[in-house]
């Protein structure tokens, strides 16, 4: 290895970003939905099992490299953690660990279980930071987008992953805390998009995440009732709305340059289809089935998309270089 290279390395760790996270959502997503299209759907299980393994891995490697900077780099690390768009993408590094315990669920209920147990201590911790920070620090309402979700988001996935796990009281603790803060971080991202300038290029495709809540928020309330009632409805209702919506603004994500927010668009498409095969399992309306292989479609090619493009520019060393 020549000195270029050599410098080359450190360099790029320096810069790995914890947004990264945002892959093993975004594969997690789609692997469970292939989960449960085999069980709806009778699609072959072997989808599942490859998407899981593959996701397990990239999930590691992920762990790995970014453990990997705080030893060497724990300065852009604390700046990564004070940032105040940044801040909350570090929910995504335990919304991941939550996700992939519940592909280790089939493999192996120990591990499972592990992770399950330290991803919701550090979304917890993940959550009460951000809510304070966003308190104690003077933000302007251009440091606001979508993303302000993420923590929110992972407190309604952990009901889904926990289930077997902890008491529904505490489950619905979490529940309660995604149902409620969702509402108010709604209010204020719509104040944002409506009556501020718009977001910058790289931003854009956070506005999936707008589909996560209502969506993963069915996806809890039905896993602690087993209930599909009127609330349940409305909640797949806004999913299905926001979904529609985003489709309907395509030309706005036509041209966008590719950045590693992409990513932002597979979770929520992921979430979206799992809620919609949920629906279909329950009322077996035939609506459901279609619109269940059709998200399911969208959210595998977004995927692979996404993923080739990420490869590309991993090729061309344009990932992992200072912004």
């Amino acid at each position: 290895m020549d000195n270029e290279s050599i410098k080359l390395v450190p360099n790029r760790l320096k810069f790995f970003p914890v947004m990264m996270f945002a892959i093993v959502m975004g594969l997690s997503g789609l692997s469970l939905v292939y989960g449960k299209a085999h069980e709806v759907l009778n699609l072959n299980k072997m989808f599942y099992e490859i998407l899981s393994y593959f996701t397990i891995i990239i999930f590691l490697v992920i762990l790995v490299t970014y453990i990997l900077k705080m030893i060497n780099y724990i300065d852009e690390v604390k700046q990564e953690f004070s940032h105040p768009i940044r801040i909350n993408f570090f929910a995504a590094i335990s919304i991941s660990f939550v996700l992939v315990s519940m592909l280790f669920q089939p493999l192996n209920i120990y591990i499972a279980h592990t992770l399950f147990t330290i991803g919701t201590l550090l979304h917890l911790f993940f959550t009460f930071y951000t809510l304070s920070f966003w308190i104690n620090k003077s933000l302007n309402i251009q440091h606001s987008n979508p993303a302000w979700f993420i923590p929110i988001v992972g407190n309604l996935i952990i009901p889904v992953g926990g289930i077997n796990i902890l008491c529904n009281s505490i489950l619905m603790y979490f529940f309660s805390i995604g149902i409620f803060f969702w509402i108010i971080m709604f209010s204020i991202i719509l104040n944002r998009i409506i009556f501020h300038d718009q977001f910058a290029q790289k931003f854009m495709p956070t506005l999936f995440i707008l589909i996560a809540p209502p969506t993963v928020g069915l996806l809890a309330y039905y896993k602690l009732t087993e209930h599909y009632d009127v609330f349940a409805t409305v909640l797949y209702n806004l999913g299905l709305f926001f979904t529609l919506l985003l489709f309907f603004m395509y030309k706005n994500f036509l041209k966008i340059k590719f950045f590693i927010s992409w990513w932002a668009f597979t979770f929520p498409l992921a979430s979206m289809a799992l809620a919609t095969l949920l629906v279909y399992s329950i009322n077996k309306e035939i609506i459901y089935y279609y619109l269940s292989y059709f998200f399911v479609f969208c959210a595998t090619a977004i995927v692979c998309i996404v993923a080739f493009n990420t490869l590309k520019h991993i090729m061309k060393k344009e990932i992992c270089i200072m912004e």
